[in-house]
């Protein structure tokens, strides 16, 4: 049987291993880019799957005073249909943290998932 010294030792050790994985798992999510659309992609917004946006396209056909209600709804319809992307992207990339710490399905680590 394992001193209590040593199975400290060895779940100080796991804990760093799970830190250094979500800081690598958080830096991919912030480079991994997904992209939004709207009205027939009329209006695009780019954004990371840690939900960073990046940027914002509406096409010039758009850009008439009499149509800014629809633009703004359209371009809030973009930013949700970019956020569900990355919130999907986001997901899958952590699972994949999660199965390979051998951790039992459907445990849940708090800020994984």
């Amino acid at each position: 049987m394992k001193s209590m010294e040593e199975m400290m030792a060895a779940a100080q050790k796991a804990a760093e291993t799970i830190q250094s994985q979500m800081g690598d798992a958080q830096a991919k999510l912030d480079s991994i880019e997904v992209e939004g659309t709207a009205g027939g992609g009329l209006v695009k917004v780019r954004c990371t799957a840690r939900g960073r946006i990046l940027g914002v396209s509406i096409d010039d056909s758009l850009m008439k005073p009499e149509e800014k209600q629809m633009v703004e709804d359209l371009v809030a319809a973009a930013f949700n249909d970019a956020r569900g992307k990355a919130d999907r992207v986001s997901g899958e990339e952590m699972q994949k943290i999660q199965s390979g710490m051998g951790l039992p399905p459907g445990f849940n680590l708090p800020g994984m998932g």
